[in-house]
């Protein structure tokens, strides 16, 4: 239980400082290419615990959980996190951890929609807090901040929750470890291979008149530096790799409702980080919306919980009334060998 705590702990560090380090590292990349690499080195850092998970369930892909880890990649690395990367480039790394953490809500939808799960009245309580908080940290009232940064995170936001909904089955029959892995390796070279395509003169061409430069001509090995190197190696290893490797041990330890913790935790620490690391504003209306995300967080988080404390304590309960029931049987048959013992000495 305590290594689970540990996990949760070492996630929820490595999982705060990811926008602010990814902003950190500027214009030092392109967005595309950054998203790419950090995958294909995660997915790489994960793939020896993926493949001994594998050997010890004795699993095998065929050629349709192939096909579908590769969807997902394309899904969640290659169109969500190019978005993500994007949302980063144009707003303040707060904003879109604190945004970003609200993916539950369109989880619970695309959940109901996809695959009918039911929609609890907890759901739409939390529900309604996040869109209250969403609204209160974007300050809709006097926007201030890049009106493309906001929707590209919500594109990020709306299309890691399909990602999350879609992984639903293959995290079932493999693990949640062995999906992230595969789809973290296949989504990266299926935009390494977008990446090539923008090379070819119609494509690029056309990519620069639309105002794309940054898809026109995507670079593979360009920009890497001492000074960013830190911090780049810190997204590709730590978060991407470390991050989701301790994420996935917390599973195994500790329930999915206590993992979950990390997505209450990021919001409050990823502005404070923020503000202390990169100097983002922290206003009033901010830190009003990260409150009204956490109590919907709290509405969706708490009430498994307890329900699960409220069934696991009658049946403590009843092992410790067991227990005692055993122990006095064997004391009874103790009691009775002893005197059967002492009448044959005598």
């Amino acid at each position: 239980m305590k290594k689970g705590y540990f996990y949760i702990a070492v996630t929820t560090i490595f999982f705060s400082l990811m926008e602010i380090m990814l902003k950190s590292m500027g214009n030092a990349f392109n967005p595309v290419q950054v998203t790419f690499t950090r995958f294909l080195i995660g997915g790489l850092v994960l793939l020896p615990l993926a493949v001994r998970h594998l050997r010890k369930k004795n699993l095998h892909f065929t050629g349709g959980d192939i096909r579908r880890f590769a969807l997902l990649g394309l899904i969640g690395v290659a169109v969500s996190m190019t978005f993500y990367q994007l949302a980063v480039v144009y707003t303040q790394a707060s904003v879109v951890a604190v945004l970003f953490s609200s993916n539950s809500i369109f989880v619970m939808v695309f959940a109901f929609l996809l695959l009918g799960e039911p929609i609890y009245r907890r759901n739409l309580v939390s529900l309604s807090l996040d869109i209250v908080g969403i609204l209160f940290v974007i300050n809709v009232l006097q926007m201030k901040l890049s009106l493309a940064g906001v929707i590209f995170t919500m594109l990020a936001t709306v299309t890691f929750a399909l990602y999350g909904v879609g992984g639903k089955k293959p995290t079932e029959k493999f693990g949640g470890l062995v999906n992230t892995c595969m789809s973290f390796l296949l989504g990266s070279l299926e935009m390494i291979l977008l990446a090539l395509l923008t090379y070819i003169p119609g494509v690029s061409a056309a990519m620069n008149h639309a105002g794309l430069t940054m898809f026109s001509r995507i670079p593979l090995f360009s920009g890497y530096s001492l000074s960013v190197l830190p911090a780049f190696l810190f997204v590709c290893v730590g978060v991407t790799g470390i991050g989701y490797a301790c994420y996935f041990q917390a599973m195994e330890t500790v329930s999915v409702n206590t993992v979950s913790l990390v997505f209450f935790f990021k919001p409050v620490l990823a502005p404070i980080l923020a503000l202390l690391v990169l100097g983002d504003p922290m206003p009033v209306t901010k830190i009003v919306g990260i409150c009204f995300i956490l109590a919907g967080s709290l509405a969706n988080i708490l009430p498994p919980m307890l329900a699960a404390r409220q069934k696991a304590e009658p049946l403590a309960a009843s092992l410790d009334e067991e227990a005692a029931g055993v122990e006095r049987i064997l004391t009874e048959e103790a009691d009775a060998a002893e005197r059967v013992l002492k009448e044959v000495n005598e």
